[in-house]
């Protein structure tokens, strides 16, 4: 944690990616104390949902060795929070996109907004969280100013595709291949695609953000179309061969 002397940074590895905090607000003892609990929020987030953890909760639950009602209480919520995103994405987001159960693809969004909301509860309300690349933004950087983020070529390492302006509640979230290659996975096959490059999606709260660019992502195409059709949504693609698209009121967010 640094004290920037008008506000706090701070950086957590957590849930195999890195979190890190901005907050702009005057470091309080209650503004400390809740960035604190966020940091302790991730932790108990990645032991009860982490795949890769032989006793996590989802993992105990995937192999049938405990039933819902044995989990902690967020593990029925995130269940419905896919099965609502599942829904509202004809089947392109799935909590079990390989065949066996794996919330990922909204647990890390989740996550992140509910840090951002232990925050804003304590206080601090120009803040910005980014979970590994996914960003839930409060407030404002400063006095007349909007949030800027930066959104990096999939296809141009160290340039950006563009620069979103976000003001106060928006979230951003990309889903795309330059760091993890093709991870995100097709739930009607079971296997990998990768029709973008990058998919950037500027929305009202992170989670159902967050989970709207993994389907839009592995939708491909006619994804242009289904975003197009959400009401508060935005979005910016990049084409495996440099191609780009935006849905018509990027502009109000981004070049």
């Amino acid at each position: 944690m640094s004290d920037t002397g008008s506000g706090l940074r701070h950086v957590e590895h957590v849930m195999g990616t890195v979190f890190s905090f901005d907050i702009r607000d005057r470091p309080t003892p209650a503004v400390r104390h809740a960035l604190a609990e966020a940091v302790r929020h991730l932790h108990h987030v990645d032991a009860v949902f982490s795949t890769y953890r032989h006793d996590s909760h989802i993992s105990r639950l995937g192999r049938g060795e405990i039933r819902l009602k044995d989990c902690p209480p967020e593990v029925g919520e995130v269940l419905s929070l896919c099965a609502r995103a599942t829904r509202d994405s004809d089947g392109w987001f799935s909590a079990a996109p390989a065949g066996s159960l794996d919330p990922s693809g909204l647990v890390k969004g989740w996550a992140t907004e509910a840090a951002s909301r232990i925050l804003h509860e304590a206080g601090a309300f120009d803040t910005c969280v980014n979970g590994g690349g996914d960003l839930q933004l409060r407030g404002r950087p400063g006095p007349g100013t909007p949030w800027r983020i930066g959104i990096a070529h999939p296809l141009r390492p160290g340039a950006l595709v563009t620069v979103v302006t976000a003001a106060d509640g928006l979230a951003v979230a990309t889903s795309g291949t330059a760091e993890r290659g093709a991870h995100i996975i097709d739930p009607h096959t079971g296997t990998p695609t990768a029709p973008f490059a990058s998919l950037t999606l500027v929305g009202p709260r992170l989670t159902p953000t967050d989970t709207y660019a993994t389907a839009a992502f592995a939708r491909g195409d006619g994804a242009r179309e289904w975003i197009e059709a959400l009401d508060g949504y935005e979005a910016l693609a990049v084409l495996p061969d440099g191609r780009e698209w935006r849905t018509r009121g990027f502009h109000h967010y981004g070049s």
